[in-house]
């Protein structure tokens, strides 16, 4: 079985490897093909793609976003994408003004609450990249206002922290719609970690597959591996495809290893090859 993992992130959202670093590391680990799948940005997929032909390894080009929905978070993947993504550029425009938005109300509560960050400091120590709560809880640590990137989450970042602000978000439908229009493959990411049950879990998928959603992650870092059989019979059921991958972002999660899921295990590149099936039906 030759494997695949079409869930990675690089330094173009809030991966520690490289686009380029992350496509070797994957040659070096035996893996045919990896997504790329950075948060709310296509911009490390050139990068990628180059090195991945300079290590003959195929690199899917994707991305991930969060929804809201019934006041709950869910992400999901776009995969497969083309070349050309003129309706998820112009979304990613959006999401970008929201999350600087989002940056300059967290940075002033801290600064509010005696723990200042200089905006200027912010965006040049990081660059272009998709700046987010991770970037702050790093700044954070460095400049001593916390023990670890954990205490940054719980007392400041996170929903329950003093300095969290809410992310403003497409709802599910858009962002299933405008990648559809790009001719993109849609799947709902980790839903284990929803912590729903099986039934709610059943009602959002049925829910989100009225709106064009095409498949959900059974194998994930954080799936255990009966679950993600009891997802492949769900997907079954109801008609969608399966997806699966590492989640993998370097340091920032490093006991997640690049083309590994919960058990040790991988996903075969049947898996990929069923998705690129899937889209060739539905856009030919």
């Amino acid at each position: 079985m030759s494997a695949v993992d079409l869930h990675t992130h690089s330094t173009a959202s809030d991966g520690s490897l490289s686009p380029a670093a992350l496509v070797q590391l994957a040659a070096r680990s035996g893996l045919a093909a990896i997504a790329l799948t950075d948060h709310d940005t296509l911009a490390g997929l050139a990068e990628a793609e180059e090195a991945g032909r300079l290590v003959d390894l195929e690199v899917i080009r994707g991305c991930e976003l969060a929804a809201r929905i019934k006041d709950r978070e869910i992400h999901i993947l776009g995969l497969l994408l083309p070349a050309q993504t003129k309706n998820l550029s112009k979304s990613f425009d959006q999401l970008m003004l929201w999350r600087m938005e989002r940056n300059m109300g967290i940075l002033e509560r801290l600064t509010a609450l005696n723990k200042p960050i200089n905006p200027d400091e912010f965006e040049n120590f990081y660059g272009s990249s998709p700046l987010g709560r991770p970037h702050i809880a790093e700044i954070m640590l460095r400049k001593g206002y916390v023990a670890n990137l954990r205490e940054a989450f719980i007392n400041y970042l996170g929903e329950r922290g003093s300095a969290y602000v809410p992310k403003k978000t497409f709802s599910p439908a858009e962002i299933i719609s405008v990648l559809k229009k790009d001719h993109g493959l849609t799947v709902l990411a980790h839903p284990y970690l929803l912590g729903l049950s099986f039934q709610e879990l059943q009602r959002l998928l049925l829910e989100l597959k009225d709106m064009g959603l095409d498949g959900l992650e059974a194998w994930h870092s954080e799936h255990p591996p009966y679950i993600a059989q009891s997802y492949v019979a769900l997907a079954a059921k109801l008609g969608l495809s399966v997806s699966g991958g590492s989640d993998f972002h370097g340091l920032i999660k490093p006991d997640v290893a690049l083309g590994r899921v919960k058990g040790g295990g991988q996903v075969s590149d049947k898996v990929l090859v069923a998705l690129k099936k899937r889209v060739a039906e539905q856009f030919a």
